[in-house]
């Protein structure tokens, strides 16, 4: 819980004017929410138009801070924007937006220089198709934040709109700055003696799961600090609705990280969704058959509500979650290993263990490890931070990979039908290792309909099916998260041969564009037994 500094600061409070709700803290700083329509989506009732903190105003005067371009812009044919606002207490400020099927709430306690933010809608807004809250504060006031999503003195656009070359031919984008939801607590930049941070809420509402990466910032002219609610990147699931999300946090502090902060008080608010801890129920239990050196993690995911838990020691306990009936998931890395129901109670624990069911076959030899993602390929380590044309990349070149010689970063961790295709793969086989063979190519997403088949020597496979993936880039925006899906090819002993065999993996797909942008695919093992 955060302490009230001892600086003196102005009295904590509400005050009404025609055009805004302002708000003091108490703590040094001072927020504005709009209340009257500007005549632009940039500048909409809702809004954020000041903050000011330790006296230096921070809010970009221009365009407020806000939900996706305004919530006037939210719904087709919906412009209407009602702003009210309330002293709870004493020593709390509420200040409720409602735009169409869309609540949204600004929260201030008193002697805390933190903005508590929770967004409720029963129907996803439909302008932009997703939900994300923008904070913009220039950068000037506040130049360092994540340096991959840090756009100023670009030199252009190399990919749509949001993707920006370098004049040393790196690359930057607000879609570089993703982590995995599971790893972070929060985004934030500093300035002369400020930090501004967001931190995030626990997801509950959102979709994608534990290892979902979504953009958090970017810097140009403005220090955007975002909390993405839904995001229409690499969505692997449907949106959740009816549920509320939140509590995030913008939080200033004077230039250090932000503290652990309380929010308990907010199930005094009246907040639509809002489920105190005690409607809420929790599980625990063991996690069994995740081999040592993985990360184990336990997903529980419904259409209402997402929670996951590492394991440790085999062991794991979740947050506390809505009542309701989950679909209960056992990760090795990123990779599903155990799928079971379990259903959550208000007031109780209940215990329900999981094991793993994956099958370990004895394999004649594997490129790369089954878990669910390209760790430890070729460029592995850069691609959720950069572009693949990036000069930090290695050559994305034709690959052929001796099994026995070649080393596993050989192997490449993307593969485009435009840019490096084919794969292709030498090992050797004993005469008393000609036999009906499987083998096993994973993904861990698959871009444009992309998906492999299979050459060994003079046979070659069928094409198989297109696996369901987000139909939005991937390969390119930082994340090789999709629907992992392991293509399985039955090879009869006939197409081996004693001595040195050649196998090629080929994109297969009749759409996509070219170069980076053409069909292709994120690799997770390869393997043949």
């Amino acid at each position: 819980m955060l302490s009230s500094p001892a600086t003196a600061f102005a009295a904590f409070g509400l005050t009404i004017s025609t055009d805004y709700y302002t708000v003091d803290t108490g703590a040094g700083l001072a927020f504005k929410v709009r209340r009257t329509d500007n005549g632009v989506s940039t500048q909409s009732p809702g809004d954020i138009m000041s903050l000011v903190y330790n006296g230096v105003e921070y809010q970009n005067q221009s365009r407020g801070s806000q939900i996706n371009s305004g919530f006037d812009w939210l719904y087709n044919g919906v412009s209407s924007v009602s702003v009210s606002a309330s002293v709870i207490d004493g020593n709390y400020v509420k200040v409720t937006v409602q735009a169409g099927s869309l609540t949204h709430y600004y929260l201030a306690r008193n002697g805390h220089p933190n903005i508590y933010m929770a967004t409720y809608f029963t129907a996803e807004p439909d302008v932009h198709g997703q939900v994300r809250y923008v904070v913009r504060i220039p950068s000037r006031l506040l130049p360092n934040g994540p340096r991959p999503s840090d756009i100023r003195n670009n030199t252009g656009a190399i990919e749509s709109s949001d993707v920006f070359g370098m004049s040393d031919r790196t690359t930057r984008s607000k879609h570089y700055s993703n982590q995995r939801i599971i790893d972070y607590s929060y985004t934030g930049a500093t300035g002369n003696g400020v930090g501004v941070f967001m931190i995030r809420s626990n997801h509950e509402g959102g979709s994608g799961g534990p290892f979902y990466r979504s953009l958090i910032n970017q810097c140009g002219d403005d220090q955007e600090l975002y909390e993405i609610v839904n995001y229409g990147e690499a969505q692997t699931e449907a949106f959740r609705t009816n549920v509320l999300n939140g509590p995030y946090i913008l939080a200033f502090t004077n230039g250090g990280n932000p503290p652990a902060i309380d929010t308990s008080w907010l199930s005094n608010m009246g907040l639509t969704g809002y489920v105190p801890a005690s409607g809420r129920g929790y599980v625990n239990g063991k996690a069994n058959g995740i081999p040592s050196g993985f990360q184990g993690v336990v997903g529980f995911a419904n259409s209402t509500a997402q929670y996951w838990s590492t394991v440790v020691n085999s062991n794991f306990y979740s947050p506390a979650m809505i009542p309701g009936t989950y679909t209960q998931t056992l990760y090795k890395g990123e990779l599903a290993v155990a799928s079971q129901t379990v259903t959550v109670t208000a007031g109780i624990t209940t215990t329900k263990s999981i094991t793993s069911t994956e099958t370990t076959p004895a394999y004649l030899w594997r490129v790369g490890e089954w878990d669910g993602t390209p760790a430890g390929f070729l460029n592995a380590d850069k691609i959720t931070t950069m572009h693949p044309s990036d000069a930090r990349m290695s050559s994305w070149g034709l690959v052929t990979f001796t099994v026995g010689n070649s080393a596993t970063s050989a192997f490449p961790a993307y593969q485009w039908k435009g840019v490096n295709n084919p794969t292709t793969i030498r090992f050797n086989l004993a005469s008393n290792q000609i036999a009906n063979r499987t083998v096993r190519v994973g993904l861990t997403v698959a871009y444009s309909g992309a998906r492999p088949i299979l050459t060994v020597n003079n046979w070659s496979s069928s094409i198989p099916a297109i696996s369901t993936q987000p139909t939005t880039r991937t390969l390119t925006v930082g994340t090789y998260r999709g629907n992992n899906t392991t293509y399985t090819f039955n090879v009869p002993a006939s197409a081996f041969v004693t001595g040195t065999n050649t196998m090629t993996i080929s994109v297969a797909s009749g759409s996509g564009s070219t170069g980076f942008l053409s069909a292709g695919y994120a690799y997770d093992a390869v393997d043949i037994y």
